[in-house]
C-alpha cells in the first residue's frame, strides 16, 4: 500500500513561547511494498511523523495520502485509515490487557464487527505469521510469555486487523539478543510473505543495513537523505555530525582503506566476511 507526504509541517504549542517546529515541510513517497527505515537522532521528529501517517497527528499544513486516500478530510473515514496503517509503539506488551493471548489478539477485529469464524481465521493467521505456536499460547495469560514473545503477540494484535502498511517503532527495544533476532526476522518473513509496506523505527544502524529496502534520515524536522542504506551509509561524516553513525563493519572498512587496504564498502556482516576472506587470499 503506497504512502504520500507532501510539504508536512507540524508545531507543538503554536503561537505560544514554547512552540517548536517537529516537521518542517517535508514530502516523501513509499511504494507499495517497499521496506523502509526511518532514523534520526533524538528529536529529529521520527515519532511525529509515524503518528501522521495513520491519522493520530494532524498537520498544521501539508498533505498525507495512503493508498490514495488523504488523510483528515470530511471524505475519508479515520477509522478504516488506521485499519489500513498498522502502528506499533515502543513496547507494545505495555498494550497487553485479556486474559488469554487468544482474546487480545481478536480484540481488534472483534470491533470491526467481523464474523465469529472470520476473526478465529485472522487471530490463528495473525499467532503464525508472528511465528507463535497456535496451540500453545493461544489459552494462557499474555503476561506468562517471555519478554519477545509477548512482543510478538502485541504486533499480532495488530497483524490480525490486515494493515496494508505496518509502522514499528523500535520493535527490539530492550530485548535480549535472541529476542531480538527473533522479532527483528520474524518482521522481515512477514514482509517477503505479505509484501505489504513497512516502516521501521530504529536507532540500530546494523538492523538498518540488514532488513530495509531505503532509509528516510529525519533531521531537526527535515529530511537529510532518503536512499538506500548502500547510499546512505557512504555519508558516514554528515551522518556523525547529525549525531548518528553506520554499521561497525563500515567503519571497518573505512580504517583497513586507511591502512592502505583495497577493500569494497560493507554495510553488514557478511559483506565484511567475503571482502576480508579475498584480502587472505592475495
Amino acid at each position: 500500500m503506497p504512502v504520500k507526504v507532501e510539504n508536512l509541517t507540524h508545531i507543538y504549542m503554536k503561537d505560544s513561547v514554547f512552540e517548536h517546529v517537529a516537521i518542517d515541510n517535508i514530502s516523501f513517497e513509499i511504494q507499495d511494498g517497499e521496506f523502509i527505515g526511518l532514523i534520526g537522532h533524538t528529536g529529529s521528529g521520527k515519532s511525529t511523523l509515524i503518528q501522521h501517517l495513520n491519522g493520530l497527528l494532524k498537520p498544521d499544513s501539508g498533505k498525507i495520502f495512503v493508498d490514495g486516500a488523504e488523510l483528515n478530510t470530511k471524505d475519508v473515514q479515520m477509522k478504516k485509515i488506521r485499519q489500513k496503517v498498522g502502528l506499533v509503539f515502543q513496547y507494545p506488551e505495555y498494550q497487553l490487557f485479556e486474559e488469554t493471548v487468544y482474546k487480545d489478539v481478536a480484540f481488534g477485529p472483534q470491533n470491526l464487527g467481523l464474523s465469529e469464524d472470520e476473526v478465529d481465521k485472522r487471530v490463528r493467521e495473525a499467532i503464525d505469521l508472528v511465528g507463535l505456536n497456535f496451540d500453545m499460547i493461544s489459552n494462557i495469560s499474555p503476561f506468562e510469555l517471555s519478554g519477545g514473545q509477548k512482543r510478538r503477540a502485541a504486533i499480532a494484535g495488530v497483524l490480525a486487523m490486515e494493515p496494508g502498511v505496518l509502522i514499528l517503532d523500535e520493535p527490539a527495544a530492550g530485548l535480549d539478543p535472541k529476542g531480538r533476532d527473533e522479532i527483528l526476522g520474524g518482521i522481515k518473513a512477514l514482509h517477503e510473505k505479505q509484501k505489504i509496506t513497512v516502516v521501521l523505527v530504529s536507532h540500530s544502524m546494523e538492523d538498518i543495513a540488514n532488513l530495509v529496502d531505503k532509509v528516510l534520515v529525519m533531521n531537526k524536522g527535515k529530511i537529510a537523505f532518503f536512499d538506500t542504506p548502500r547510499n546512505i551509509f557512504k555519508e558516514a561524516e554528515t551522518l556523525e555530525k547529525i549525531g548518528l553513525g553506520v554499521p561497525q563493519v563500515t567503519y571497518l572498512v573505512r580504517e583497513l582503506r586507511k591502512k592502505g587496504f583495497e577493500i569494497s564498502d560493507c554495510i553488514n556482516i557478511d559483506e565484511a566476511k567475503n571482502e576480508l576472506l579475498k584480502l587472505f587470499k592475495r
